[in-house]
């Protein structure tokens, strides 16, 4: 039986209790608001991958927050075309893209190293570079003066060299050639006289089956197979020597980053960096099947010709150069990959390269 000072000390502490929660439930709230952004993507949901990789950031953001922050995920054309994600983060009208950065080198050409540039890193050293060799920070210094901020968010590998109506035997089957290609590769190609075309994913089917263009050049198995490629262009050429390991990024806005809590920001970051790993994972797993798929159903494999590689190869170096002349932003970005891939070589002449081509060889002979 309670006695009339231990009721009051029973309420005095219920009332402290009481008190605490209705001052806690402010704090909590304030420290955890519900946040909603909208994010756009360049590639169609039928590239699951690719497209799947913003899925991915959403759900372990929205986990991560216990569902505080969530990002709602649309496909291009569901509120802007698949290339104006970049600007539709830049105006506002969404909070955060998923994107390729070498879709904008209209605006600068110091864009596209952070996506790849032709005879680059491959995906292992983008990824190294990026994150341990400075390139992050070159970036989101040059990103800041379009009011954005950027994240690794995929990386693709090495990519296939495109489809072709015809085989490519010299440099002179590439002349007036119309071809898919985005980039700074399309201005290489350009100088040995084949004419490159900008095209979202999913428009890429209509205008080679139309003939609208006579190549394309897209990622590789996994996705090539699902865009049907191999039904109006039978030879698939290889390797993408102008995507050795590009980067797919999420933009947002500095505007919507900056307004962030520090621990979601701390969840995007981390969601992205993982996104970044998973889509590699993905690609290297799922192509080796889809390639035996795509030689089923016709497609002829055909290495590029030492001839055009040299020819492009030269080109590119040329290029380069003159860009750097008239650019300061993009030589200071190159001439830092530049670096970093002459640099990585050193390693992967002893340790990489030796051991993968002395395994493709022994594979062979078992």
């Amino acid at each position: 039986m309670s006695t009339p000072t231990s009721r009051r000390h029973l309420l005095k502490g219920a009332g402290l209790a009481a008190a605490a929660t209705t001052l806690a439930a402010p704090a909590i709230a304030q420290s955890a608001p519900k946040v909603r952004w909208r994010l756009t993507s360049s590639y169609p949901k039928s590239l699951d991958t690719i497209y799947g990789s913003a899925v991915l950031l959403a759900k372990y953001v929205g986990e991560a927050t216990d569902g505080q922050f969530r990002i709602d995920v649309f496909a291009p054309g569901e509120l802007v075309p698949g290339l104006q994600a970049f600007d539709a983060v830049q105006n506002g009208t969404v909070e955060v893209a998923q994107t390729a950065l070498y879709y904008y080198i209209g605006k600068n050409p110091a864009f596209a190293p952070f996506t790849t540039l032709p005879f680059g890193l491959n995906a292992r050293m983008q990824t190294s570079w990026l994150y341990h060799g400075g390139g992050l920070e070159l970036q989101n210094a040059f990103l800041a003066k379009y009011n954005v901020i950027g994240f690794a968010g995929g990386n693709t590998g090495a990519q296939m060299g495109g489809w072709f109506r015809k085989e490519i035997k010299t440099v002179a089957d590439i002349k007036g050639l119309k071809m898919r290609i985005p980039g700074i590769a399309g201005q290489v190609l350009s100088r040995l006289g084949l004419v490159p075309q900008n095209l979202a994913g999913g428009d890429i089917y209509p205008a080679l089956e139309k003939g609208t263009i006579d190549a394309a050049e897209f990622v590789g198995p996994v996705d090539d197979e699902k865009l049907g490629f191999v039904r109006v262009a039978p030879y698939y050429y290889y390797p993408g020597w102008w995507e050795g390991g590009p980067t797919i990024h999420f933009i947002a806005g500095n505007k919507a980053w900056d307004a962030l809590p520090k621990p979601y920001k701390a969840a995007f970051e981390a969601a992205s960096a993982y996104a970044n790993a998973d889509m590699l994972a993905k690609y290297d797993a799922g192509n080796p099947a889809a390639l035996r798929r795509l030689v089923a159903q016709g497609a002829q494999l055909r290495p590029f010709p030492t001839e055009v590689m040299d020819a492009a190869y030269k080109e590119n170096t040329a290029l380069m150069a003159e860009i750097s002349a008239q650019n300061a932003d993009f030589k200071t970005i190159y001439d830092s990959m530049l670096n970093f891939r002459n640099e990585s070589y050193l390693w992967w002449q002893v340790g990489e390269y030796p051991y993968d081509g002395y395994m493709i060889r022994a594979r062979s002979r078992t």
